[in-house]
């Protein structure tokens, strides 16, 4: 059997974390099986449409390489790829369960809630609908219809009756038809509910793995109804765990979950994004956690999905983006650099060998501004209290003492580049019978005013030159 999965989005907003996880599981478990991934736009909510979603849809999916096998830009055998090019096919299959007593015509004056679980119900909705259309005689509804009444759809369901079902992750579910109610299958207005667009779709493109957020769980009976009511074979369902935020709440967009191209302003590779997302409710049983996408083809494994909801750790995530960018070419990471440096940093300063540099401690991009601040202007009220270090026994007489030395020593320097630099401090260490380090603190206080420091002392007095590292020197010694 082929498998065939799919990413059906709704274009009602940005491209946030959790939707961008169900893309890429349904890719990973596509291409680790040598099946098909489809995509398929989900816009029967006209109400909710916002502009420009879809072409948001398309860079995202261009962006992190989870490239499709069909969808309405490519096309392919099953399309169209969009549902409200669709609206025939929901409307014969609807009247197909009319006709087989699945379905009937609702007439009542009501608010049709929101078939999406992921959304808040609208105000006025009448919840748990008792079904009084069901019941109306062939003589009534015929009489409704000869009035021009407006009326919708609805699935007949058994309230008498249970329906079980296996998921993938959660196992086996048993749920009451007392529970469900007669869902709408098609709106007045001839577009379908979500639900009702789904299980159609799915059947009709071939889906074999439906994988979806676990907030779905509660409707699946309902589909499960539905495919039972057609004769149609059901496919494996695999509802994936909630993505909680760090205030506890599951991330959604009334939340304000992180959007993809929010994250990829901080300097998030698309890269990172997915191995970290990937690993937001699934682990591939070892300690591994940095991923390629090839990688996680060839190890991503739906049963290895769990149940527990996944804390979204932007401390982890950005030390994984930094693994990201370690990995980089030199080249690729000064590209991706540039557009973060502060404009003084890219007139005054060699901005790629600064990259090189700081290459290896970068998390994400957008700290690069405070992070190379002390390159332009040393903020020279810092305290003292920094020459002071236990591990190299440094105080602050000793410091006083090196940097007098050292200023003496390098301003008599002809050539100033790193090796000209570290030279002349090693050979003063040496000088001194000391090691290296208790000489190197000092001057990379004196240089930086900072405790921490995203490249070491030498690699600093190169980038800012001799002159303006003497007289930090000189105000360093002036402040001890």
């Amino acid at each position: 059997m082929e498998v065939r999965t799919r990413f059906a989005p709704s274009p009602t907003g940005y491209m946030h974390i959790g939707n961008l996880r169900t893309a890429l599981y349904a890719y990973l478990h596509a291409r680790k099986n040598k099946g098909t991934f489809i995509l398929r736009i989900e816009d029967t909510d006209q109400a909710r449409l916002v502009e420009d979603s879809v072409k948001v849809i398309y860079d995202s999916l261009a962006i992190t390489g989870l490239e499709h096998d069909e969808g309405p830009d490519i096309g392919g055998p099953v399309g169209p790829y969009v549902q409200s090019a669709r609206l025939p096919i929901y409307r014969q299959h609807a009247e197909q369960l009319l006709s087989a007593g699945h379905a009937y015509r609702c007439f009542c004056e009501k608010h049709e809630k929101s078939e999406d679980p992921s959304e808040e119900e609208h105000e006025g909705v009448i919840l748990g609908y008792d079904g009084r259309c069901g019941r109306l005689s062939e003589a009534e509804v015929k009489a409704n219809l000869d009035k021009g009444m407006p009326y919708v759809i609805r699935q007949k369901i058994d309230h008498d009756g249970r329906t079980a079902f296996k998921d993938f992750v959660y196992g086996e579910i048993t749920v009451e038809h007392k529970q469900l109610d007669d869902q709408i299958l098609l709106k007045r207005d001839g577009y379908p509910t979500y639900n009702f667009a789904n299980v159609v779709d799915d059947h009709l493109m071939g889906i074999t793995h439906v994988m979806r957020g676990c907030e779905y769980i509660s409707s699946t009976p309902k589909y499960i109804l539905l495919y039972k009511a057609f004769g149609w074979e059901i496919p494996e369902h695999i509802h994936l765990p909630h993505i909680m935020g760090p205030n506890g709440k599951k991330l959604s967009k009334r939340e304000g979950s992180a959007a993809l191209s929010d994250l990829l302003d901080k300097g998030y590779l698309p890269e990172a994004v997915l191995n970290y997302i990937a690993l937001l409710g699934w682990n591939p049983g070892t300690e591994q956690e940095f991923f390629t996408k090839a990688g996680l083809i060839e190890k991503f494994d739906i049963a290895r999905i769990g149940r527990a909801p996944a804390m979204f750790d932007e401390v982890k995530f950005s030390w994984l983006n930094g693994q990201h960018i370690k990995a980089l070419q030199p080249a690729a990471a000064h590209a991706l650099f540039l557009k973060f440096y502060p404009e003084k940093i890219l007139k005054d300063f060699d901005a790629a060998k600064l990259s090189g540099l700081i290459q290896g401690k970068i998390e994400k991009p957008s700290d690069i501004p405070a992070m190379v601040a002390f390159l332009t202007a040393l903020d020279e009220n810092y305290s003292t209290e920094l020459f002071i270090n236990k591990k190299n026994k440094t105080t602050l007489e000793g410091s006083r003492a090196v940097l007098t030395d050292l200023q003496a020593l390098l301003s008599g320097l002809s050539a100033w580049d790193h090796a000209a630099v570290y030279g002349a401090v090693n050979s003063y260490a040496e000088s001194k019978a000391s090691k290296i380090g208790p000489i190197m603190w000092p001057l990379r206080i004196a240089l930086s005013g900072l405790a921490v420091t995203p490249t070491g002392a030498i690699e600093i007095a190169e980038l800012l030159g001799k002159e303006e590292s003497l007289r930090r020197i000189s105000v360093a010694i002036g402040r001890l």
